[in-house]
């Protein structure tokens, strides 16, 4: 199990605080956050994932990292990094919660320690960083809490019951914490990113029970793509914001037709999240209860670079919707002075 928590001051004293560091996204966090000069607390089970992530960030230009070993399904060890990365780091502006841990197989296959440890992770991880967050937040009036989410927290799929429930539960949750926050007049932000299939380590140290390789569901993004998602939700302090055009498809899908869906992906859903190559069980590790990465650090990418994206048009058009308004007015204005010039002239012409 994993964390991000992140926190951020401005563009060059920002204080980041990243639960789930080691691998996939949380990593890509740290490297951006470090390549704008933050001051970085970071978390993750995995001892050589975490070292990778220091050694990254320090590289990067990071103007100072602190390191924890920890578990996030347990709150005092989430308590006890808070603390840490607070007082030798000081006050941070920005949480980003992005722990995840998950089974592949169907829901009769997984036993109930399984669902609850899945539970324990990547919904009870973020409400307990939420909780450390809001405890220091609240009395300064100021800060930011970023989720990091999935399209899997509108839209279920088959083979990944226990992760979907989880992101589920952290919708539900953040619906709560806004209108709370709201009643209280709380400065406060809250943010969702909601992320499509991401090219992560997740792929090839989760716990699963299918006969071939899990994938994620194509199409596919680099890590780095979430990264800077969650860097400008951080930033802007958006409701939520939608990572490609696969996730904001889902939702609508889900909303106007889920029946539809269900049985769309009671066809493909299965398959596609299975590669060619069966599993080799005799080789294969898992990161349910225990780091995959403690003697090996995996890094931020899994093993489908080569099918993975590096850009996603929709976040791009997300991310500048003001630009793109001043554009189309800027537009509508030169067109709207050269029609008046042009009716001038033939006025003074006749």
């Amino acid at each position: 199990m994993e964390v991000v928590a992140v926190v951020v001051r401005s563009v060059n004293s920002s204080v980041v605080v990243v639960l789930g560091a080691s691998a996939g996204i949380g990593r890509a966090v740290v490297r951006e956050f470090a390549s704008r000069g933050a001051a970085l607390g970071i978390v993750a089970r995995g001892r050589a994932g975490l070292e990778g992530a220091r050694r990254d960030a320090l590289q990067l230009g990071a103007s100072k990292v602190v390191a924890v070993e920890a578990d996030i399904a347990d709150h005092e060890q989430v308590a006890a990094a808070a603390s840490q990365f607070e007082n030798e780091l000081g006050p941070f502006d920005v949480w980003v919660n992005n722990a995840m841990v998950s089974v592949f197989a169907r829901v009769w296959d997984i036993p109930p320690e399984e669902f609850r440890r899945v539970t324990e992770t990547n919904y009870l991880g973020y409400v307990y960083g939420t909780l450390e967050a809001l405890r220091r937040m609240r009395p300064r009036q100021h800060g930011t809490i970023v989720q990091v989410g999935s399209a899997l927290a509108y839209r279920g799929i088959p083979l990944q019951s226990a992760y979907c429930a989880s992101k589920h539960a952290i919708q539900g949750f953040m619906d709560s914490l806004r209108s709370e926050l709201l009643a209280e007049g709380s400065d406060v932000r809250v943010t969702m990113v909601q992320m499509p299939a991401v090219n992560t380590p997740q792929f090839g140290w989760v716990r699963t029970r299918l006969p071939r390789h899990p994938q994620p569901v194509p199409p596919i993004f680099q890590p780095e793509v979430a990264a800077r998602a969650v860097v400008w939700a951080a930033d802007h302090g958006p409701r939520e914001l939608n990572v490609g055009w696969p996730t904001v498809k889902a939702r609508i899908g889900n909303r106007f037709a889920p029946g539809l869906l269900d049985h769309y992906l009671a066809r493909y859903g299965i398959d596609g999240q299975q590669t060619s190559e069966p599993i080799d069980r005799e080789a294969w590790t898992d990161n349910l209860d225990a780091p995959a990465d403690d003697t090996d650090d995996r890094g931020a990418h899994g093993v489908f670079d080569d099918r993975a994206r590096s850009r996603s048009t929709q976040l791009w058009l997300a991310t500048h919707k003001s630009q793109l308004v001043y554009g189309v007015l800027a537009a509508g204005l030169t067109a709207a002075a050269a029609g008046l010039a042009l009716r001038n002239g033939n006025a003074n012409g006749t």
